[in-house]
C-alpha cells in the first residue's frame, strides 16, 4: 500500500502536465476559453501535488524534477502558445506587413523565461516561504485570463500586447520579492497580507466575473511592489 501511496503526488503532477498539453492544443486552435480552463486545472493540480506530498510524506527527487518539467509545459509553453495565437489575431497599425508575420513568434519568449524562472527557483533557498520574481502559475493565469477578455485597445494596437509579454517575462526573472499564499496557520497577525489579498481578489471577481482573473494577478503584483517599497523605506530609516 505504501508503494502505491508514494506515487500519488507524481500522478497528480502528470495530470498537471496532461492538462497543460491540452491547453496548448486549445490555444493553437484559438479556443482561448478552453485553454484557460485547462490552465486553471493545471494550477489546481500543481497545488494538489505538493499538498499530497506533504500530507502523505511522499517526497522524492523524481517528483521534484517531474514537477518542474510539468510546469515548463503548463506554465511555460502553454501561455506562450496562447500569446502566439492571440498575436495572430490582433492589429499592428503602422508596422510593415512583412514584419507583422514574425511578431507572433515573440510570444515564445515566455516559455524561455519561464524555464529560466523554474531553474532559478529550484536552486534558490530564499524562496521557501515567499518568492523572488513572479511565479510561473501567476504569469500563466494572467495570460490566459487576458486572452479570454482582451480589451479592444490590445486588439487595435497589438504592440501593447508585445509590451505586456516583455514586461511579464522580465518579472519572471526579476529580483522583486513577492508574497506567497502558503498558510502556516490561520492567525491574523501572521497572515494579514494574505487575508487582505484574498478578500480584495474575491471582491474583484464578484464585480467583474471570473474572466477578470488577470486583474487579480495585477493586484498581486502591485501589493508585492507596495510591500517591497515599504520594507525598503523602513530599512533606510
Amino acid at each position: 500500500m505504501r508503494k502505491i501511496i508514494r506515487y500519488i503526488p507524481n500522478f497528480i503532477t502528470c495530470l498537471n502536465l496532461f492538462s497543460g498539453c491540452l491547453a496548448c492544443v486549445m490555444a493553437f486552435n484559438g479556443n482561448f476559453l478552453m485553454a484557460a480552463a485547462f490552465i486553471y486545472l493545471s494550477a489546481i493540480f500543481d497545488f494538489l501535488d505538493g499538498f499530497a506530498a506533504r500530507v502523505l510524506k511522499a517526497y522524492s527527487t523524481i517528483g521534484k524534477e517531474l514537477d518542474s518539467l510539468a510546469d515548463s509545459i503548463s506554465f511555460g509553453l502553454a501561455p506562450g502558445v496562447i500569446m502566439f495565437s492571440l498575436l495572430q489575431e490582433v492589429s499592428f497599425q503602422g508596422i510593415s506587413p512583412s514584419l507583422v508575420a514574425y511578431i507572433p513568434y515573440l510570444a515564445f519568449i515566455i516559455p524561455v523565461f519561464s524555464a529560466l524562472r523554474l531553474a532559478i527557483f529550484n536552486k534558490d533557498e530564499r524562496q521557501i516561504s515567499s518568492f523572488i520574481g513572479l511565479p510561473t502559475p501567476a504569469n500563466t493565469i494572467f495570460m490566459a485570463s487576458l486572452a479570454c477578455s482582451l480589451p479592444s485597445v490590445f486588439r487595435e494596437y497589438g504592440i501593447l500586447l508585445v509590451f505586456v509579454i516583455l514586461l511579464f517575462s522580465y518579472l519572471l526573472v526579476s529580483q522583486l520579492p513577492m508574497f506567497s499564499l502558503k498558510f502556516k496557520n490561520l492567525k491574523w497577525q501572521d497572515n494579514a497580507l494574505r487575508f487582505i489579498f484574498i478578500a480584495l481578489s474575491a471582491l474583484v471577481l464578484i464585480i467583474f466575473s471570473i474572466k477578470s482573473l488577470h486583474w487579480v494577478i495585477v493586484l498581486y503584483i502591485l501589493m508585492s511592489v507596495g510591500i517591497c517599497l515599504v520594507n525598503r523605506k523602513n530599512q533606510n530609516k
